[in-house]
């Protein structure tokens, strides 16, 4: 009951798989949650399957976490949604599906999370550099609108719980390596960057366990894009 405990949402691949032993080799337990979710044999990890995008599913997550653990101490709000259609094209269920994950997931998770934290603590989400440097490339409106609030929403809630010691930060990504991202749709992402490639996973593992380990960083946005939100 001594360690610290972050709870990972989206952990069954790509950026969440790859934060588990992340906060593992910081000696935190590991709560890693998806709808796909494999159990660990690590004791120090509980698998958590549920589906953000209902209400009260990041609630019961944190239920778990408590019953487990007996504590909070960070969250990472890595699990998204991602349609890029022109804006017209998009459907009510696409709409759904995007505000779903993206903004209620974080609100219900988050709003638990932050209510078991009884000392510092710290929530990290993921968000994209399109919300500040759009592509013709890329139409996203649904990205931008909802990942452009918790962009929003993270310096809010900094201010807000300054004083209790709880700090809010997120990672504004680039094109990353993925199992989103076809192999052969690489090369021609890796043009949107100014540094002429996409980012590799571990890439945005170091720069959230960073903004873990940075007591003095809260309410930043901080761009792991190479380069894009800077220009190009």
């Amino acid at each position: 009951m001594s360690s610290k405990v972050v709870i990972v949402t989206g952990a069954s691949q790509g950026i969440g798989e790859a934060l588990v032993p992340a906060y593992r080799k910081l000696g935190y337990s590991v709560v890693a949650v998806s709808r796909s979710v494999q159990d660990s044999d690590d004791p120090e990890v509980l698998a958590v399957r549920a589906d953000l995008s209902q209400t009260g599913e990041g609630a019961r997550v944190v239920e778990e976490t408590l019953r487990r653990f007996g504590r909070v101490d960070s969250l990472v709000n890595n699990a998204g949604v991602f349609v890029a259609k022109p804006f017209t094209e998009y459907t009510d269920e696409d709409y759904a599906a995007v505000t779903g994950t993206n903004l209620t997931g974080f609100f219900d998770i988050t709003r638990a999370a932050v209510g078991a934290m009884t000392g510092p603590g710290h929530v990290v989400s993921v968000s994209t550099t399109l919300v500040e440097h759009a592509l013709s490339a890329v139409p996203s409106a649904l990205a931008s609108l909802t990942k452009g609030g918790l962009n929003a929403v993270t310096k809010s809630l900094a201010i807000e719980y300054a004083a209790r010691g709880i700090r809010f930060n997120t990672v504004a990504l680039g094109i990353v390596r993925t199992p989103m991202h076809a192999p052969e749709t690489h090369e021609a992402l890796a043009a949107l960057h100014p540094v002429g490639r996409i980012g590799e996973i571990s890439e945005v593992v170091d720069a959230i366990t960073f903004l873990e380990q940075a007591g003095f960083v809260t309410g930043e946005i901080l761009h792991v894009d190479g380069g894009q939100s800077a220009g190009h």
